[in-house]
């Protein structure tokens, strides 16, 4: 996945209402820029981190900047989470996921379980079909760990129920995270941020669903998918 333009630099000065971040770029412009995570970004809003933004021309838009890659920890870190998917989406038309390759169709965004949408629903004539969720993962507080969530996920809970749902139905259904770091070779709940995402991740791979995650390659021309790294269940 390429950024479409240049990104600009920065140093970050806070984020506030979850979606809003201070930045002052390095020709000492102060703006505010929209930040497109929901989640607590734990050690990824420190003031003073170099920062990378997008700029949009687009002058419906209030915010033109979008926060994208904030370096931490000595490396680039993903924090758009509106990217993912089309990490995937890109990994996979490239039969670039071993576990998920030889598919006649990657359909996105397809309604299933109780009211919800599945990030891909991927179908052959010959095979089950296979319902994929994509999660994005930046927290890494210990060693090379990544760890999912950052805070209580209970969307992201409801969705693991519904991925074990299709499974019970006789289909194929995988859970990947999407680890938006380049300094991770491992993977597994956090069950101290959220011990009922970590027990249903557990709960769900019993029954049958398959739990997948990727580290990433990131630089400021692009992100994209990289070597599968093993998880673990969460220990309480």
């Amino acid at each position: 996945m390429d950024f479409p333009q240049p990104l600009v630099r920065g140093t970050f000065v806070r984020r506030y209402k979850r979606f809003f971040a201070d930045v002052v770029l390095d020709d000492g412009t102060e703006i505010t820029a929209h930040c497109p995570n929901p989640g607590a970004m734990l050690g990824l809003n420190t003031p003073g981190l170099p920062a990378w933004l997008s700029k949009s021309d687009d002058p419906k838009r209030k915010l033109a900047h979008t926060l994208e890659l904030v370096e931490a920890d000595g490396g680039l870190v993903g924090i758009n989470t509106l990217h993912p998917n089309r990490i995937v989406a890109e990994a996979l038309a490239a039969d670039a996921i071993p576990e998920l390759t030889g598919y006649a169709s990657h359909r996105r965004e397809v309604r299933y379980g109780e009211n919800s949408r599945v990030d891909f629903l991927l179908e052959h004539p010959d095979r089950a079909p296979c319902w994929l969720e994509v999660k994005n993962c930046h927290l890494r507080r210990t060693g090379t760990l990544a760890e999912f969530p950052d805070c209580v996920a209970a969307r992201s809970l409801k969705h693991l129920r519904e991925l074990t749902a299709m499974v019970e139905a006789g289909q194929r259904a995988v859970m990947l995270f999407v680890i938006q770091r380049t300094d991770c070779d491992a993977f597994q709940a956090c069950h101290d941020l959220d011990p009922a995402y970590a027990k249903g991740l557990t709960a769900a791979a019993a029954a049958g669903v398959e739990v997948l995650a990727h580290a990433c390659a990131i630089t400021p021309q692009g992100v994209t998918l990289a070597q599968k790294v093993p998880w673990q269940a969460a220990q309480p």
